[in-house]
């Protein structure tokens, strides 16, 4: 049996009696209130989800499993001569709340290593659709053609027992995670260059085989460790992590379950934000002629993009009130690597120069940059420039909390979604409207 196997299962016979009681013995207390603009707002800041894995502090950031992201890349063992922890290594943690050790992440990489190979039919599969559907399409469509292998399938078919069914969601993520990025950089190959596929390196990790398998050299390996390690959960409300919990929770297996969270990631609204913010940037750039502006120039081209009604991209948050420690960890990053880029050498001068004039401005609750305000510079200066693809990198990352998460609703016997709706006229008469 896997060490992390092993180590998940204590965790749950430990966790099983809290929740137990919890509902025994205090059920009926209330945890939060509803308001009318919640019901209307999407349920926006409503306490109705459970989740250990991570917590979105609104001053500290996102935390996993309670340490705040600089505490993890610093406790996660790392590969020899690399800046950012293994992948697999916070695959671990998530799941069992515990640093693994060197050893333990190791066993983790070799178990990956056998399982990320994909199957001829999902190449088939990829290769018959239109050759501009877009990626996202592309992706979660192979990760729900390979539904037919699922493990836990089969065992719901054979006679479900609700207590081992964690053993068969953690095979399913276990057989479907490693082979994300294997996935992710076939269809970047296939699309965006010429359909020339790179051999793969048994050598690599998680995060080296993706940059290996995409035709990128050091240090994007590294990029792509800390892409996905800041990606992967964000509680449990957001669409992509919320989709994957409601989906499962119907019993579908971990291919249903993450085809259909990436299908809500693709939204406009969710994934597509790091995007938005390039654009902007470099129509930016465009404008001042492809040089950098004095710090009044871009200031005015600030205050003109506010004036004319718009937002400034990758600045404020829903719940944060400080700068995204996820944009702090890309910093350090840019700083170290690509502090002469003229792209980086913008994104540095908003940081000073937008939180002030957003203040100033006073329509903001959190005038600081998050994670999308420089994501895609990282990765349009190591060549991935197909934004579309950009949300296909998130959906990996993304997928690491969303498997934890549903493994442990299935270890807990979360029962199935079911909230209750009410009509308008209702609404009214609660209201005092009627």
């Amino acid at each position: 049996m896997l060490q992390l196997k092993q180590k998940l299962s204590e965790k749950i016979d430990q966790h099983r009696p809290r929740t137990t009681r919890l509902l025994k013995e205090f059920g009926e207390v209330k945890v939060d209130e509803v308001k009318i603009r919640q019901v209307i707002g999407g349920m926006r800041g409503l306490k109705c989800l459970v989740t250990d894995i991570s917590y979105l502090d609104p001053y500290e950031g996102i935390r996993y499993r309670g340490m705040t992201l600089p505490e993890v890349f610093e406790k996660l063992p790392k590969p020899e001569g690399k800046q950012y922890p293994y992948v697999e290594g916070l695959f671990y943690l998530l799941l069992t709340g515990e640093i693994p050790t060197k050893d333990q992440v190791l066993e983790i990489v070799e178990e990956f290593k056998k399982r990320r190979q994909l199957p001829q039919y999902v190449i088939d599969v990829l290769r018959a659709m239109p050759t501009d559907s877009h990626p996202m399409v592309m992706f979660s469509t192979a990760v729900l053609v390979m539904q037919r292998e699922s493990k836990f399938a089969k065992f719901y078919r054979e006679g479900y027992n609700k207590w081992t069914a964690w053993e068969y969601m953690l095979e399913d993520a276990m057989n479907l995670l490693p082979k994300l990025p294997t996935i992710a950089a076939y269809i970047y190959r296939m699309k965006y260059r010429s359909d020339i596929h790179i051999p793969e390196d048994p050598s690599q990790d998680f995060g080296g085989h993706f940059a290996h398998m995409m035709g990128i050299p050091e240090p994007f390996d590294d990029v792509a460790r800390m892409y996905f390690i800041i990606h992967a959960d964000h509680e449990s409300g957001n669409v992509s992590a919320h989709t994957g919990h409601l989906v499962a929770s119907a019993l579908s297996d971990p291919y249903y379950a993450i085809s259909a969270m990436l299908d809500g990631l693709a939204g406009p609204l969710h994934g597509l934000a790091n995007q938005e913010v390039l654009r902007w940037i470099q129509g930016m750039m465009k404008k001042f002629g492809d040089k950098l502006p004095s710090e009044d120039d871009m200031k005015q081209y600030v205050w003109d993009t506010l004036n004319a009604g718009q937002v400034i991209p990758g600045f404020g948050h829903a719940v944060l009130r400080k700068t995204d420690p996820r944009y702090m960890v890309q910093r350090e990053f840019a700083l170290k690597h690509l502090k002469d880029d003229l792209l980086f050498k913008y994104v540095d001068m908003l940081f000073k120069i937008v939180p002030p004039i957003l203040k100033e401005q006073g329509k903001a609750k959190n005038p600081w940059p998050n994670v999308d305000a420089h994501s895609g510079t990282i990765l349009w200066y190591y060549g991935v420039r197909e934004y579309e693809f950009y949300t296909v990198m998130f959906g990996i990352g993304r997928s690491i909390g969303v498997l934890s998460n549903i493994i442990w609703d299935r270890a807990l016997g979360y029962p199935i979604e079911r909230p209750k709706s009410i009509t308008t006229d209702m609404l009214e008469e609660i209201a005092g409207i009627k």
